[in-house]
């Protein structure tokens, strides 16, 4: 409305609609399609951190279960080296120093047993936090073989599947994100183009004319120069960095299969070789100092080698585990991966 007074106002009335040029409306859609794709990826990322942090807890568990039947083993022997001695003390056959020695050997495994009993508790909170079950729940009855760990897949075929992790795809599209994001700076140079329609009535002339107009900035001074140098930067950082996930997920997965190895053929040769032989030594061990052919040093030195041998298994089985992990972690289930 022009003028106040009714008799020489003008008033007009007009619609005006902006028309995008350059590109702007295509190049949001494809800044948020990109963004799309990436949520689908992170969702598959972090069902297999969840299905990863499952399995670490149930065999969590499960280690700790062998532990304290291991543990168990232990005490039982312990006791019986000890009853041993006793006997043995009391008939004038040894000295009381070996009782001594079996009650400082039967005191240490006890400990060793309730450490044991400590981590199952642990353990069991863990994996009940993973689940998702609140923490005053009763205890997760868990049932399997803490040595049922998967063979380790071919690393070539790891390495070869690399591109297909959520995590390299996530890398791949974020380069996406940020040539999306250029895209739109680079169309934000064109300026838009306004048509407006209207009527305009003056109370003077007492006419009514029609209103026909179109509009356009001119971009004089700025053309967005700033913010497309600075999507441009934005994009070959993502190539970069891209480049070094790929670098360094290369490194990790060699690394994690390289230990997964190692433990697996440390976890056979304490099955086939030391175990047996270990567990042997302490039943000869102890029959000879029951009979009076050994001292009780020997039956102290061969139930320490089997309790260290014991421990060292299921540190082998632990670090087998841990490398599975990582690798579900970052592949999935590797189950259905190739076999070596």
């Amino acid at each position: 409305m022009e003028d106040t007074r009714s008799d020489t106002r003008t008033t007009t009335v007009q619609l005006t609609q902006p028309i995008e040029l350059g590109g702007k409306r295509g190049a949001r859609i494809e800044l948020a399609d990109r963004g799309v794709d990436a949520a689908q990826v992170e969702v598959e990322r972090a069902r297999n951190a969840l299905r990863a942090e499952v399995i670490q807890g149930f065999y969590g568990v499960l280690l700790s279960q062998l532990r304290v039947d291991l543990a168990s083993e232990s005490m039982t022997l312990a006791e019986r080296g000890m009853t041993i001695a006793q006997g043995r003390v009391r008939a004038g056959s040894a000295s009381p120093i070996e009782a001594t020695r079996a009650g400082v050997q039967l005191s240490e495994v006890r400990l060793e047993l309730k450490r044991a009993q400590a981590e199952l508790v642990n353990a069991q909170a863990l994996l009940k936090a993973s689940m998702g079950a609140d923490s005053s729940a009763a205890q997760v009855a868990v049932e399997g073989d803490a040595s049922g760990i998967p063979t380790p897949p071919a690393l070539q075929e790891l390495l070869e599947g690399l591109e297909n992790t959520p995590e390299m795809r996530l890398a791949t599209l974020n380069i996406a994100q940020q040539d999306a994001s250029y895209g739109v700076e680079r169309a934000q140079r064109i300026p838009d183009l306004s048509i407006s329609v209207g009527s305009q009535y003056s109370a003077a002339d007492r006419e009514r004319v029609n209103l026909v107009g179109l509009s356009m900035p001119i971009p004089l001074f700025n053309r967005n120069q700033g913010n497309v140098y600075a999507a441009a930067r934005r994009a070959d950082q993502a190539r970069d960095s891209r480049n070094a996930t790929l670098l360094r997920m290369q490194a990790s997965v060699q690394q994690t299969v390289d230990l997964w190895r190692t433990a697996s053929e440390e976890i056979d040769s304490f099955n086939k070789d030391i175990l047996p032989s270990a567990k042997s030594a302490v039943e000869s061990a102890t029959r000879g100092f029951e009979m009076g052919k050994f001292g009780f040093i020997e039956v102290l030195d061969a139930q320490r080698t089997l309790i260290g041998a014991r421990n060292q298994y299921v540190a082998a089985l632990g670090s087998a585990t841990d490398s599975w992990v990582q690798i579900e972690r970052i592949y999935g289930d590797t189950l259905a991966a190739p076999k070596p």
